[in-house]
């Protein structure tokens, strides 16, 4: 059955002028307008097409190719295009932009904002809607993730700790400020790993490979370096974050654990304003 708000592949029943009408069960035929056709495909009837559903101005279903930021049953962050009476308008990548009643704000917002939003299909209007009150459309269930899971989330909220992050458009994690080592920002979407389960259910993100995989492999890489370099490498405890980040693409915590731990093993020293490999080690090849 056609779903309004999401993807659907839907068979084509027939060409006309100005689009082809596609089969949509209880929906009835629905336009996929002419500019929206694939130019490369020689498409017929009976052929399927997968394309997004909404409603037009008129509140027709109607079909296109685009892509829009997200389906019905999605977070995303979006821009505030404009503010009336009725709400705010959000543009999600479509031609109509998706309305944010003023009831589903948690405060007001100007043109120009960004907003992290649930979309949802109105009960009464069946039209595509958008909500900022987030919590009540995450899954309350006790999430089944394991330490080290890789994880895709968006960063939808800041506080004081870090971020608030929706885990596959499903449970709340969060994503701690000396986690970060480089740039992000809300809206953000991001591929990380579960660092922790807490007790409670509550989930602590990371964006590096937690436990002894992701140690193992950081400190091969700066045994690696260490190495190109001619066994000597200009960076320690000292070294700015942002340095770190680039040559390793780790916190500086992370660097700082992983060159503990190479000390601990006899495999460097650490130098006044650099680290160097101990005479006769040499970067052991990956197991």
């Amino acid at each position: 059955m056609a779903e309004i708000g999401r993807y659907n592949t839907l068979v084509i029943s027939k060409h006309t002028d100005f689009g082809l009408y596609l089969q949509g069960g209880e929906l009835g035929e629905i336009l996929l307008p002419k500019r929206y056709i694939p130019k490369q495909d020689d498409l017929q009837p009976g052929d399927s097409l997968r394309v997004f559903l909404y409603l037009d101005s008129e509140d027709r279903p109607i079909a296109t190719t685009l892509r829009p930021r997200a389906q019905v049953g999605e977070f995303a962050s979006l821009k505030v295009t404009d503010v009336n009476p009725v709400g705010a308008f959000l543009d999600w990548g479509l031609p109509k932009d998706v309305l944010l009643p003023h009831g589903q704000m948690r405060k007001p917002l100007q043109p120009g904002d960004w907003c992290t939003v649930y979309l949802y299909l109105d009960n009464a209007s069946r039209r595509i809607t958008a909500t900022t009150k987030l919590d009540r459309h995450l899954d309350q269930s006790p999430p089944r993730y394991r330490v080290g899971e890789a994880v895709e989330f968006l960063l939808a909220e800041r506080t004081d700790l870090g971020f608030k992050a929706i885990i596959d458009n499903r449970h709340a994690g969060l994503l701690h400020r000396n986690e970060l080592f480089r740039p992000v920002r809300l809206g953000m979407r991001l591929s990380g790993f579960i660092r922790e389960v807490r007790p409670d259910g509550k989930l602590n993100l990371t964006l590096q490979a937690p436990g002894k995989a992701g140690a193992d492999a950081l400190q091969s890489a700066i045994l690696n370096e260490l190495q190109n370099r001619g066994g000597t490498l200009p960076m320690g405890d000292h070294s700015d974050p942002q340095t770190i980040a680039e040559l390793f693409g780790c916190s500086k915590g992370a660097f700082k654990r992983a060159i503990g731990g190479l000390l601990k093993q006899g495999q460097i020293r650490l130098c006044d304003r650099h680290i160097e490999l101990v005479d006769g080690q040499s970067v052991q090849n990956d197991q």
